[in-house]
């Protein structure tokens, strides 16, 4: 079922690192092979049982899932989630956390933390409530139910629900799309949303601004008004 060891979840957070510092990477996909995208993190890989000192539990979800959450979140690249079975846990935290969604029909959602006795981890707290509200978010967290991918969708966690058979496709086409895109002007508008929920309106206006400046200094932004003028399709470099 894909569940996270901490080799594979520092693996993910090596191989986002290097995407966003690579100019020839101008777009991510995270997906899985088998019949699960993600079942969380594996508990058979989590420390052993023997005296627990305070704060220990948390510096470990601070250092692993939490960082994980954060590699999405502030990867230089649009990151797209292809979810093609079960997200649960941790799992469902990674795929929410990418800037796209796009879900298999078979996928599903499901908070598992209060069937185990557990709190959320991984920016599962911060991230459902700014996506579908505090109500919804409590309602998925409390009970810990499958959410299908329709209803999922419906609620606003999901972009596009496609038949398995396509997912790949669908997939491959919009990361296609975003790599021909302006990739700083992008990454500078993932930041702006990502940050636009935590902010005040001055701040959000301020960083807003400096965002545009900074984006005009970009040779795709110079493309970009050339190709206008000259009446044909721009032909960003990344740049």
């Amino acid at each position: 079922m894909n569940a996270l060891t901490p080799a594979q979840r520092e693996r993910l957070i090596t191989l986002l690192s290097e995407a966003s510092a690579d100019p020839a990477v101008r777009a991510v996909v995270i997906t899985a092979t088998g019949s699960a995208f993600c079942a969380g993190a594996d508990l058979r890989a989590a420390p052993g049982g023997g005296e627990r000192v305070a704060g220990d539990v948390a510096r470990l979800i601070r250092g692993g899932a939490q960082r994980l959450i954060a590699s999405v979140l502030d990867c230089e690249k649009p990151v797209i989630a292809a979810v093609n079975g079960t997200a649960a846990g941790l799992g469902a935290h990674l795929a929410l956390a990418c800037d796209l969604v796009i879900a298999a029909e078979e996928a599903r959602f499901i908070e598992v933390f209060a069937r185990r006795g557990l709190v959320p981890d991984g920016g599962g707290a911060y991230l459902l409530p700014r996506l579908i509200g505090p109500q919804r978010a409590k309602e998925l967290m409390f009970f810990g139910d499958a959410l299908p991918a329709r209803d999922a969708e419906r609620w606003g966690l999901v972009n596009r629900v496609v038949p398995a058979e396509e997912l790949e496709k669908t997939a491959r086409a919009w990361s296609d799309r975003l790599a021909t895109g302006p990739t700083r002007a992008l990454s500078l508008t993932k930041h702006l949303v990502n940050a636009a929920l935590d902010t005040d309106r001055a701040t959000a206006f301020a960083a807003e601004a400096a965002a545009v400046e900074l984006a005009m200094t970009t040779q795709d932004a110079n493309e970009g008004v050339t190709s206008f003028r000259d009446r044909r399709s721009p032909r960003f470099q990344g740049r």
